[in-house]
């Protein structure tokens, strides 16, 4: 028979010995997934613009190349210069509308709705655009900084996170789609592989940087 006292002893030893291996037991890693969330999750939500540089080219003939700065976490704003073989144009970006007019020249500004200023990436709506590529088998590459994460997407399913920039897509037949994430849960670039049936891939890069404070941006006035 075990007495009262030999009993609450070994009682004691068991609860010990069960926090010890409870307080020693490692910390179960983040998944990848785990990780991006995460930052996403604690990413400043404040408004701020950001230096832009996007690139549409296919195969090694660029098609396009935009460069100038935006404004993030709010309307979709900024201004920028647009350049193809075809053209130069100054661009402003305005909440209600897009004005556009050839560089260096004085002639009139042209109009046009809003939606004007989207292409094939969600630029206003990345961090969508990134829980899009999870929710849709994503692979995370931890290998270096900032974190890669990337996925085959269709028009269809980037319409889930903004309407004009699918239908802008539909010609395509797949998307593979990656972006970066730095450590401040910012999207620093993306990148796009769009693939149709019969017509050459296309490549998107919107590289973003020199994150600073919103700018003002209003209507331009006749040249």
């Amino acid at each position: 028979m075990i007495h009262h006292r030999t009993a609450t002893l070994i009682l004691a030893l068991s609860v010990l010995m069960l926090s010890a291996c409870a307080s020693g037991s490692p910390a179960r890693p983040k998944t990848g997934q785990q990780v991006v969330r995460d930052r996403l999750a604690a990413a400043d939500d404040t408004p701020y613009s950001a230096a832009i540089k996007a690139v549409m080219q296919s195969e090694t003939r660029r098609l396009q190349l935009m460069v100038g700065r935006i404004n993030l976490n709010g309307p979709l704003t900024g201004r920028t210069t647009d350049k193809t073989e075809q053209y130069t144009e100054d661009v402003v970006i305005t909440r209600q509308k897009v004005y556009r007019c050839a560089s260096g020249s004085r002639g009139v500004w042209q109009e046009f709705p809003a939606s004007a200023a989207k292409g094939g990436i969600p630029t206003d709506r990345l961090p969508q655009y990134v829980h899009l590529i999870l929710g849709h088998s994503g692979s995370v590459h931890r290998g270096s900084e900032p974190v890669r994460v990337s996925a085959r997407l269709t028009p269809k399913d980037i319409e889930s996170v903004d309407r004009t920039v699918g239908r802008n897509l539909r010609p395509a037949t797949a998307i593979d789609a990656d972006v970066w994430i730095d450590k401040e849960g910012r999207i620093v670039r993306v990148r796009q592989d769009i693939h149709f049936a019969s017509d050459p891939d296309i490549q998107n890069t919107l590289t973003l940087t020199d994150f600073k404070s919103p700018v003002s941006v209003s209507a331009p006035v006749a040249r």
